[in-house]
């Protein structure tokens, strides 16, 4: 697999110092509160665990399963829900995690649903920002990095369900997706 990346964006230092600055800047934030942290499966998941063992606060967790249809190259903006929250979230600190922002279609989806709901507040927490290939204005609340128009992988984000557990962010060789 190895083989297969270009280039090491952040190796597990610097994204284990990342996200130990998030979770206290959360902490900081919500400071005598709870917050219910909503992972985005399958990509945020190894993000999210991380990062909930930065939290000096009562955390919980909650995942969500979304679908967005289109073909490979672009989002229809179609998103379908395959697994929803298992608690009710009214009147609840809700940060969604997320591994990656795109073209934030999805994201900006998921956040009017999860309004609906009538959350006491809901923020944005995201590994990696991808701000030019952006679709949907979205507010950032808690952002690890910036990253290029690659096509990205490891600590969770796959191609074709490979790569997720490499410890560090890379970009794939083009050759590998072409």
């Amino acid at each position: 697999m190895l083989q297969d990346v270009e280039t090491i964006l952040f190796d597990q230092d610097v994204l284990a110092k990342r996200i130990e600055e998030m979770g206290k800047e959360i902490s900081k934030d919500y400071a005598g509160e709870e917050v219910v942290l909503v992972g985005i499966l399958k990509g945020a998941s190894v993000f999210m665990s991380d990062l909930i063992r930065q939290i000096s606060l009562p955390a919980y967790i909650d995942y969500m399963v979304v679908s967005s249809y289109g073909n490979s190259a672009e989002t229809s903006g179609v998103v379908r829900i395959i697994k929803d929250l298992e608690d009710n979230i009214e009147g609840k600190n809700i940060i969604i995690v997320e591994d990656i922002i795109d073209t934030g279609l999805t994201l900006a989806y998921l956040s009017k649903n999860l309004l609906s709901r009538n959350p006491k507040s809901l923020k944005i927490c995201t590994l990696l920002d991808k701000p030019v290939r952006r679709e949907k204005e979205i507010n950032v609340d808690y952002k690890g990095f910036d990253v290029p128009d690659e096509f990205i992988v490891g600590y969770g984000i796959d191609y074709a369900e490979k790569y997720r557990n490499l410890p560090f962010i890379g970009i794939l060789k083009r050759e590998v997706y072409e």
